[in-house]
C-alpha cells in the first residue's frame, strides 16, 4: 500500500526500534510507497511513511532493495554534500562517507553483509540517519 510522506519534524527526529517479522507489512508499503515517488525519490526510511521502524528501502538502479534493522559497521572516505529529502524542503549541508559496509536483514529474515560506494552509500547513509531520529 502507497502511504503518505511524514513532514512532521517531531516525528522524524525519534529514533527508530528493531523490525520484527510482524512488521513485514511495513517493508511491503515502504516499497511500494518508494515506487510511487520514484520520479523524485532514492531512498525512503518507515519512519518518513508514519511508521517508527528500522526498515529502509533503496533504489538501486532501477531496483528497489528493501533493508531490515541495517547498521553501518564500516565507513571510509568522508566528504562534504548537500542534500533533500521528501520529508523537508529545500537542501541542506551534511556528511558523508563515499565507501560504507552494512549489515542487515533482507525480505525473508536472511543476515547479508554488504559494501557500497558512491551514490547507493550516499542514500543509505541517509536513510540511516531517520532510521536514527537525524534529519539533515
Amino acid at each position: 500500500m502507497v502511504r503518505s510522506i511524514m513532514k512532521d519534524t517531531f516525528f522524524l527526529n525519534q529514533k527508530s526500534e528493531l523490525a520484527t517479522k510482524d512488521d513485514i507489512q511495513v517493508v511491503e508499503d515502504l516499497l511500494d510507497t518508494l515506487k510511487a515517488n520514484e520520479a523524485g525519490c532514492v531512498g525512503l526510511a518507515a519512519n518518513m511513511i508514519g511508521v517508527k521502524k528500522r526498515v529502509i528501502a533503496i533504489n538501486m538502479k532501477g531496483t528497489h532493495v528493501a533493508m531490515i534493522n541495517p547498521v553501518m559497521i564500516n565507513k571510509s572516505e568522508e566528504y562534504d554534500t548537500e542534500e533533500g529529502c521528501l520529508s523537508l524542503e529545500g537542501v541542506r549541508k551534511t556528511k558523508r562517507y563515499n565507501n560504507i559496509e552494512v549489515t542487515y536483514l533482507d525480505n525473508d529474515f536472511n543476515k547479508q553483509r554488504k559494501k557500497y560506494s558512491g551514490w547507493i552509500a550516499q542514500i543509505i547513509q541517509h536513510e540511516l540517519d531517520h532510521c536514527d531520529g537525524i534529519i539533515i
